[in-house]
């Protein structure tokens, strides 16, 4: 199955997990067939990009379609550089079925040593005023698409306040940091309705997925 939906729960996105990993569960019984494979598209970028880091339904929801990975069986194709600002339905559909594909063709069809997706958060420590971010999905390693600089990265405090952090790539780690925030919290990246400037990918060309993550 090839899913490739989620604009019209934006309003409500904290239930839309619960609601796929239902959705999925149901088919997977009425097709009795317990591990149909599953392939999510990520929201795409869309709307004004924002100069300043804030709240954003879209960018809850691409949470939502990410934590969906935790069911067994499912691919999920990264789409937030392929969308238009001013188009819901973005014209780069080559794109979208190319990183479905890709998951396809891992995630079915047995090509295990693939790249299937982009840099995928998976945990976090803090050393001082520092977060280091471990990833899966590298490939042969972390890149910067554009520019010199990793962009739209940010941290909180405990006081929930997001501000822009630098970001380094560190062999296979992110290390972010602002020097305003002593003790950082919380990590976002791409958190936005149009994160235009996120640029971390890895070097198979694939984008790092939007996420949102707190230090345990």
């Amino acid at each position: 199955v090839l899913w490739y939906q989620g604009e019209a729960n934006t309003k409500k996105s904290l239930e839309y997990g619960a609601l796929m990993e239902t959705l999925i569960a149901n088919w997977r019984t009425q097709w009795k067939q317990e591990k149909l494979p599953f392939l999510l598209v990520q929201l795409p970028n869309f709307m004004e990009p924002k100069p300043e880091p804030t709240e954003s339904s879209w960018a809850a929801l691409r949470q939502q379609q990410l934590n969906t990975l935790k069911v067994p069986n499912t691919g999920l194709a990264i789409t937030i550089d392929l969308g238009e600002w001013n188009d819901i339905h973005p014209l780069d559909k080559y794109d979208v079925g190319k990183r479905l594909s890709l998951q396809a063709r891992k995630l079915v069809y047995g090509e295990k040593n693939l790249t299937a997706s982009g840099p995928i958060f998976q945990s976090m420590k803090q050393n001082g005023n520092k977060l280091i971010l471990s990833f899966s999905d590298i490939g042969t390693g972390f890149m910067i698409k554009k520019g010199n600089d990793l962009k739209e990265f940010a941290i909180s405090g405990t006081d929930g306040k997001f501000v822009w952090a630098k970001a380094i790539i560190d062999g296979d780690k992110i290390i972010v940091w602002n020097d305003s925030v002593a003790n950082p919290v919380k990590v976002r990246y791409a958190w936005a309705d149009n994160p235009s400037e996120a640029n971390l990918y890895n070097k198979e060309d694939l984008p790092a997925s939007p996420f949102e993550a707190e230090l345990k």
